[in-house]
């Protein structure tokens, strides 16, 4: 048995196998009227069809917490009861393929209110359906992006509810996962690096001010997940500056933190909080943050980052350096990458729909 389709217990939920589709923004959910933030048809064919082609986890892309938490205003969203109703029938059939249900809840930050990535990208004035970004301190993301309005500390209070709520109606809706994003320079991200994080209050400062919100937020969520279900965090592991960002000895100490707190896998990326650094992008080019930190803490982690090949996987976690891996970007290309990888690694007919075995 490849290490790849080993099952993965984690609290009392069991993974059927490591190979994770990550977190990826569809910028596809209606941006106004009654269904605003709920997922439609697009994502019930979208997430379905990588449960049906093998990934053990399917996590959905980061979901506002809150209208102003969307990266953009067509987001998912998950703060009222009809986006709640609309994700059932989703999350029904990810686990009828036997794949597992996760979220990613999220809080966009001073990098909120832009259009679609096939519009530009570029912040959207309120006239065009944005609005004012909030962020740990008035500092814009880039010369794009305006100033946000620094955070109040009821502010953070507020936002911290938010993601407990969040992480409630998700458990309601059928999720098995929920994810902490706190990665690529949105809100949390925001407040973890000195770079963008200048207060000077209890939320800013030295790590632990810096990490406070992060970890409030955690114990928000976990106060309300069940006890046998894991949740995760996913972190920028460096912000790719050579000095005053945050960086990957940061993640390796927050990390222990993190298990401390409840949380039970991280999910490892990186960048994201920096505009027009320099990153150094290869094949598994973020694999070695997920390695340090497996070697240094008890934390169990995902790798993510240019995987695209089954003996590349797993290799990775036959080497001691994930848990699992997590693909993006290659499970649009091929949302059938695992049975794929299932044939070439010699294990035959892995989870294959009997609807599809007539062509292994």
């Amino acid at each position: 048995m490849s290490p790849l389709f080993e099952p993965f217990t984690l609290r009392s939920l069991t993974l059927p196998n490591r190979v994770w589709m990550a977190p990826m923004c569809q910028y596809s959910a209606p941006d106004s009227g009654p269904d605003t933030g709920a997922v439609r048809d697009w994502h019930l064919v979208h997430y379905g069809a990588r449960a049906a082609g093998g990934a053990g986890l399917v996590l959905l892309e980061a979901t506002g917490v809150s209208p102003q938490g969307r990266i953009s205003p067509a987001d998912l969203g998950l703060w009222n009861d009809r986006q709640e109703a609309a994700l059932r029938p989703l999350t029904a059939f990810i686990k009828e393929r036997g794949s597992v249900p996760g979220i990613q809840i999220a809080h966009a930050g001073r990098k909120a209110g832009t259009d679609r990535p096939w519009l530009g990208g570029r912040p959207l004035s309120p006239e065009r359906g944005g609005w004012q970004p909030v962020g740990p301190s008035p500092l814009a993301f880039d010369e794009h992006h305006p100033v946000p309005t620094e955070l109040s500390t009821a502010r953070i209070h507020e936002i911290t509810g938010q993601f407990a709520d969040t992480a409630r109606r998700a458990l309601r809706a059928g999720f098995e996962v929920v994810e902490v994003h706190g990665a690529h320079g949105y809100l949390l991200g925001e407040f973890l690096s000195p770079f963008s994080n200048h207060r000077t209050d209890a939320y800013g400062g030295d790590f632990a001010g810096r990490t406070r919100f992060a970890l409030e937020v955690v114990d928000a969520v976990r106060a309300v997940w069940p006890q046998d279900l894991p949740v995760f965090f996913r972190i920028s592991a460096t912000d790719w500056l050579p000095e005053g960002g945050w960086e990957a000895e940061d993640t390796v100490r927050f990390a222990t933190l993190l298990r401390e707190h409840g949380v039970d896998l991280l999910d490892v990326s990186s960048g994201g909080n920096a505009p027009g650094v320099r990153i150094p992008t290869g094949p598994g080019y973020q694999v070695p943050f997920a390695a340090r930190v497996k070697a240094e803490t008890d934390l169990p982690v995902a790798a993510v980052g240019l995987i695209t090949e089954p003996e590349q996987a797993e290799k990775i976690l036959r080497n001691g350096e994930a848990d699992a891996v997590l693909l993006g970007r290659e499970l649009l290309r091929d949302p059938y990458w695992p049975h794929r990888a299932a044939r070439d690694l010699g294990v035959s007919h892995h989870g294959v729909p009997p609807q599809y075995q007539r062509a292994v």
